[in-house]
């Protein structure tokens, strides 16, 4: 299901509140394969990690997403990413994810 604005910005601020941090200990990107670049690329654990991932309706809602999260003090880069890339996602930095 595809979300809006709205609805993704306020899920990734209230999961950021109920986890614990600052947004600086926090990585927010999109993509188009959750699997991939989540668990496979920034070896977040899958079982025990901190993260969350919502579809937007659109690659321009999902960047605007990112883009919040970013200002916020997220790491993470803006301009990346092809226009599928609807998906957004924020992890919790440990010892062992790759950013």
């Amino acid at each position: 299901m595809a979300n809006s604005y709205e609805d993704i910005v306020s899920d990734i601020s209230m999961h950021v509140s109920e986890c614990g941090g600052e947004y600086s200990d926090y990585y927010c990107g999109i993509t188009n394969d959750i699997e991939r670049r989540l668990f496979g690329e920034h070896n977040v654990d899958k079982e025990h990690g901190v993260w969350i991932y919502r579809t937007a309706s659109s690659d321009t809602v999902a960047r605007k997403v990112e883009k919040h999260f970013l200002d916020a003090g997220c790491k993470g880069g803006s301009g990346g990413g092809s226009n599928d890339c609807k998906i957004v996602y924020c992890y919790k930095i440990t010892s062992t994810t790759v950013e």
